[in-house]
């Protein structure tokens, strides 16, 4: 039953996401608003609802804090793991990935900073609800300033816009909301395959539920790709690890404080700002992403899943 639903929840991905990219595209279109902006804006929040959603459940329920906080931290950096690992390495092998200079240095400096504040939060094996709010706050501010100057920047839509604003955001809301029902759907059951193998919950965590919870990502920035809107996949997965960074595991954080394991903070926060900066190297280099590139990102996020599996 889990391996049909698992079907059925992949099928829904793609199929929401063909009005996802339409709602996203008209909208930037009609606005004139950067591509790149819509995709860390609108896309990455959107996409990351299931993170998000997947952060408040496991705050709010009578899970053992241990098994909350693992479900918390493990979904929230096993996503970013995979979207800028696995999702960025295929669309990498799909399209060649480029980004203005400036954009690696104001997004990436965000990303790879977030990734430091979390970090030294979690020192002390803790993210206090503090912290939590901390992360929150520093999110909003960065979506407040990542707006502003969007209203302003360059890289804009060409074309005619293609329906009224009323029908372009119906079709990103309800796009949306089946990429993420969809991408529920395929957590759930692939969790539900994993819990038969009898691995620990932060294993489940990082893996299924982070690889699974990545899948409306791989399927936008994919389906991006491919319409030729490279900058709406590029910023799409960038937003989208910024915001797994601060937001799941802060309002998680806040409302009920969350625990963050010794060996996440030593093994996937370095292996993931390690990845972040290989990233963002590639794209300040002259060619950015091309095949071998994507290839070498693969093989980085390859390597970390065989030691993490060799180390289990």
């Amino acid at each position: 039953m889990e391996f049909l639903l698992l079907f059925v929840g992949l099928a829904g991905l793609w199929l929401g996401t063909e009005a996802t990219i339409g709602g996203a595209v008209g909208i930037a279109e009609r606005l004139g608003v950067p591509e790149f902006v819509i995709g860390l804006a609108i896309l990455s929040i959107g996409s990351d609802l299931p993170e998000l959603a997947i952060a408040i459940d496991a705050a709010l329920t009578s899970l053992d804090p241990k098994q909350m906080s693992d479900v918390v931290v493990g979904s929230a950096l096993g996503s970013g793991l995979a979207q800028i690992g696995l999702v960025l390495g295929i669309t990498g092998l799909l399209h060649h990935l480029t980004l203005p200079s400036r954009a690696v240095y104001r997004h990436g400096s965000m990303l790879l900073g977030s990734l430091v504040l979390l970090a030294l939060f979690a020192v002390d094996g803790r993210i206090s609800r503090t912290d939590g709010i901390a992360l929150v706050v520093v999110y909003v501010i960065y979506l407040v300033m990542l707006l502003s100057a969007g209203a302003n920047g360059d890289d804009s839509v060409d074309g005619k816009p293609k329906g009224g604003m009323i029908i372009l955001s119906a079709y990103l809301i309800v796009g949306l909301a089946i990429v993420t029902g969809s991408a529920e759907l395929t957590v759930w059951s692939a969790t539900k395959m994993a819990v038969r193998f009898g691995w620990d919950q932060s294993m489940i965590a990082i893996f299924f539920i982070g690889i699974g919870s990545s899948l409306p990502e791989l399927s936008i920035s994919v389906a991006a790709t491919i319409k030729r809107r490279a900058h709406l996949s590029i910023g799409n997965l960038i937003g989208s690890n910024i915001f797994d960074t601060l937001v799941p595991i802060g309002v998680a954080a806040t409302i009920a404080g969350v625990g963050f394991d010794r060996e996440m903070l030593l093994f996937e926060v370095p292996a993931l700002f390690a990845l972040s900066a290989l990233v963002m190297v590639f794209f300040k280099g002259k060619e950015g992403i091309r095949k071998r590139e994507a290839l070498i990102i693969l093989g980085a996020y390859l390597v970390y899943a065989v030691a993490k599996f060799t180390l289990a």
